[in-house]
């Protein structure tokens, strides 16, 4: 369900949302995952993660 809504709301696919998801409650770092986690979140870029952490 969260997933869903977040995905709505930054206009992202949800498979990004839960790839996204899991991997800051893996902690990894926003830099981190846009630069070398491109193909697990579909290139989300710093902007978009940073909106979706404030929204997580």
């Amino acid at each position: 369900m969260i997933a869903e809504k977040i995905a709505s709301e930054l206009e992202i696919k949800p498979w990004q949302t839960e790839a996204t998801i899991k991997l800051m409650d893996e902690e990894n770092t926003i830099p981190f995952i846009s630069r070398y986690r491109k193909e697990t979140t579909g290139s989300l870029d710093d902007e978009i993660l940073r909106k979706f952490r404030e929204r997580l």
